[in-house]
């Protein structure tokens, strides 16, 4: 098994590292989150609503599988060493079916139709797949890029850099494929057939494999171990069982592990439902909501970014603890609130408190991890978290319909941060060395 050895910081590594999150977040920005998952329910299904529950599927389908296998694979990683070909590896298998998403074409042109729409539902999944277990063995790699000291600032940088990423390939698709408003796209692609919107997905695929090629070069990695591949499985396997079999002993990371998992579920019901939101409660339209989308992604970004030296100054869980209660004072004003602007302006002040909590959330795990077991517990972050994602939504949709009112289904995000902050509160965070 390989063990992590703290080095001290190489500005092309970390930085190389940190390039990868700028351009993997394109896949969740322009395909996962506005422009093909937009396109399938309207250009693909042709029915909204139904294209909407097909894409919901899809995405479900992908994290069962998630949830399934990647502490299996963080586990294998563990005793094989080298993070870097995993990345690699699923770094392409999401790059792949993500540019065949260009033979989606809509549903009333020739090949259009229910083949069509299955084969598109079937490259998310992979795609989908691919991109979360490939963040598993990037997440694994963070312990090693520096002392314990820095690691909160690159895991803040990265994120960062991620969310900056993810909307300047959002803004080229725009401006160049999609089109903006009233303004046509430059590249004039033709629009009879959505050749136009389709390309989206050769580029982000282009995006993604040419920002993993410095982390291929430049970032250090744990060495590559002598074991096998498939005796790396078969020990990895034995790991986890024994894992799973003793984890109920380690309270201190089952509290963690649980109380992250609920306030995550919490962030991604606001990232799923925050633009039914806003259109439905201020009336706001497809173009308001973008620029309200860009906005908040870019104060997430300052945010994640300008607490990571807190993270590591004062610690990962204060981090947490303070974005946390950031984001229930903001989450409360937002919900009292019943003008348009105040509210955005409100929501831009959230958006500083939620990329520190995700990116403290990533430095935390590597923290309290066993050093021989880094992967693993990346894997079962992973795990935690798709376990608990249904919870939010459903509650959420609870709300709405016994009350009658979206603000009813907010209010409920913000019980989920409540009930991950109490649990986070009595966890012990690790010192660094």
């Amino acid at each position: 098994m390989t063990e992590i050895t703290h080095q001290k910081s190489d500005r092309a590594s970390v930085f190389s590292w940190c390039l990868y999150d700028w351009g993997n977040s394109a896949f969740a920005t322009v395909i996962i989150t506005f422009i093909f998952s937009v396109y399938f329910g309207r250009g693909i299904v042709g029915d909204e609503t139904l294209g909407t529950a097909q894409w919901g599927m899809a995405i479900a389908a992908s994290g069962l599988i998630i949830a399934v296998i990647s502490p299996f694979l963080g586990a294998v990683a563990d005793h094989y060493g080298a993070r870097k070909p995993w990345v690699l590896l699923f770094t392409l298998l999401c790059a792949v079916p993500t540019a065949l998403l260009y033979f989606g074409v809509p549903h009333d042109s020739p090949g259009g139709g229910v083949s069509n729409m299955i084969l598109v539902m079937v490259l998310i999944v992979l795609a989908n797949t691919a991109f979360e277990i490939a963040l598993v063995f990037n997440n694994a790699m963070l312990p090693n890029l520096s002392r314990p000291e820095m690691l909160g600032r690159i895991s803040g940088w990265a994120w960062g850099m991620g969310y900056a990423g993810g909307l300047v390939c959002l803004v080229l698709s725009l401006i160049f494929l999609v089109g903006m408003g009233d303004r046509p796209p430059l590249l004039g692609l033709p629009q009879a057939n959505s050749e136009n919107i389709r390309a989206v997905g050769p580029l982000v695929a282009i995006w993604i494999v040419i920002f993993t090629i410095p982390m291929m070069l430049f970032t250090r990695d744990v060495p590559r171990s002598t074991m096998s591949l498939g005796r790396a499985m078969g020990q990895g396997l034995v790991q986890l069982k024994d894992t799973f079999t003793h984890l109920r002993r380690q309270g201190n990371m089952m509290r963690f592990l649980l109380a992250s998992a609920i306030y995550r579920d919490g962030l991604n019901t606001l990232f799923a439902m925050g633009g039914l939101y806003a259109a439905g409660t201020f009336g706001m339209s497809f173009q308001e909501i973008l620029i309200f989308a860009i906005g908040l992604n870019i104060f997430s970004g300052i945010g994640a970014a300008g607490f990571a030296y807190m993270d590591d100054l004062r610690g990962s869980k204060q981090t947490v603890v303070l974005s946390l209660v950031g984001l229930l004072f903001s989450g409360i004003a937002i919900l009292l609130v019943q003008d348009k602007t105040l509210f955005m302006a409100l929501a831009m002040g959230m958006g500083l408190f939620i990329g520190p909590v995700q990116s403290a959330s990533r430095t935390m795990a590597a923290r309290l991890s066993p050093p021989e077991q880094v992967g693993q517990t990346f894997g079962i972050y992973a795990l935690t978290g798709r376990v608990a994602s249904f919870f939010g939504p459903a509650v959420f949709a609870w709300a709405v319909l016994e009350f009658s009112s979206q603000r009813a289904g907010m209010a409920t995000i913000l019980l989920f941060w409540l009930a991950g902050l109490v649990l986070l509160l009595s966890v012990k965070e690790q010192e660094p060395a």
